[in-house]
């Protein structure tokens, strides 16, 4: 009898025992769930796929799919993402997304975080750290060859060009041996370069004459001056097409490609793409819009001083560009074509004062307005920095080779 009871005792002992283990267990269990590790996918988006493509490829909750795209819906729909871009998805443990990351151009990430609330989206700016860059070369056969297509190369070129678009044409000015040199800025994350930002000063030497232009901020706007303070700016851009080839240059007499005979052609005719942006070379207001005999399809812009601009051969006419309308320098006005009478794709641009041709190439336009004297000092101050960086040797130089 007593060993009965005793085995009792012991059996009533152990089950207490177990019961206190089992209790122990289960209040640690949630404590271990909590300190749960992340882990990341990341990668490029490839052409064609889609968040749906890369939740299918790494088995996610699709669930996690439409939440994502109802938090971002106010500020970017991710029913499109760009190829190449980046992203990036925290997970934890249990692959539930803790945030997602997608890099929706060089400026700007979308950031969805999953909170105690739900999903939450924002656009975040990338923080770059900017430092200035040195660079010099020499036109072998123009400026992108010289300053490359990669790593942001052939940018640069389009912002060189800008900057000089009143000065120099560069499809027709740039010479072989013509020299440039440029401080900008150059954008990097985390110590690896991304890409060019704006350039701070650049030098240009065209067929032996040099061009100086300085970026200097007068009441927050920035804008590029020459030596003498003076705005770059000028009533009139060099030339209506950026990069193109010049098919015939101003002359009074030649052979019209057509007609087979010699007649005055007042103006520059310009070889592109068919469908290739025209620019207003200067602001003014339209006085002619539609088809106009030889011309084609032609926009002719009134400005002020007498000035006049033609437009010829275009393929269409953008809506909105109409007789009466005012348009900007710069402003897209019509599209290359080759309407009227033309061989091929190109556009006729002509200038006339009080009427008469003039070659638009040997007009000296005033330039824009200058630093005011208040603050010319600081303008001084600044373009005797950059000066010394040009005459130092701080350049790193590009070398120039022909494709």
């Amino acid at each position: 009898m007593k060993k009965i009871i005793m085995a009792s005792i012991l059996a009533i002992v152990v089950f207490l025992t177990l019961r206190s283990d089992l209790s122990i267990i289960s209040k640690e269990t949630p404590e271990m769930t909590i300190s749960s590790e992340y882990h990341e996918i990341s990668g490029h988006i490839h052409k064609g796929e889609t968040l749906f493509d890369i939740f299918k490829k790494y088995k996610l909750d699709v669930k996690d799919l439409f939440k994502l795209r109802e938090a971002s819906a106010d500020i970017h729909r991710l029913r499109y993402l760009n190829p190449n871009q980046p992203y990036k998805i925290i997970l934890d443990n249990y692959d539930q997304i803790n945030s997602f990351k997608y890099w929706i151009n060089d400026e700007t990430i979308l950031h969805i975080m999953n909170t105690e609330a739900g999903f939450f989206a924002e656009k975040i700016s990338i923080a770059y750290e900017k430092k200035i860059e040195y660079i010099e070369g020499t036109i072998q056969t123009n400026l992108v060859s010289a300053l490359g297509k990669e790593k942001g190369g052939l940018l640069l070129a389009l912002q060189l060009s800008d900057i000089f678009s009143w000065d120099i044409d560069f499809t027709t000015d740039i010479r072989n041996y013509d020299i440039f040199r440029i401080a900008v800025e150059g954008l990097y994350v985390d110590g690896i370069f991304k890409k060019y930002g704006e350039i701070v000063s650049a030098e240009f030497v065209n067929n032996g004459e040099r061009f100086r232009a300085y970026r200097y901020e007068i009441n927050g706007e920035a804008d590029y001056y020459n030596e003498k303070g003076k705005s770059l700016r000028k009533a009139f851009l060099k030339a209506p097409l950026s990069f193109r080839r010049i098919s015939s240059t101003f002359t009074k007499g030649r052979m019209h490609p057509i007609l087979k005979v010699y007649r005055p052609h007042h103006g520059l005719d310009y070889s592109a793409p068919e469908g290739t942006p025209v620019s207003a070379s200067g602001s003014g207001i339209i006085v002619f819009c539609g088809y106009k005999g030889h011309y084609g399809k032609l926009v002719t812009i009134r400005h002020q001083n007498g000035y006049h601009t033609y437009y010829g051969h275009l393929s269409r006419i953008p809506v909105g560009i109409n007789v009466g309308t005012r348009v900007e320098q710069g402003q897209v006005i019509g599209f290359v074509g080759s309407t009227g009478l033309a061989t091929g794709p190109h556009l006729h641009y002509e200038m006339r004062i009080n009427n008469s041709p003039i070659n638009p190439h040997s007009i000296k336009i005033p330039k824009g307005n200058a630093v005011p004297e208040i603050l010319m000092a600081g303008f001084e101050t600044f373009k005797k920095e950059m000066n010394d960086l040009f005459a130092g040797s701080n350049f790193r130089g590009y070398v120039s080779v022909t494709p």
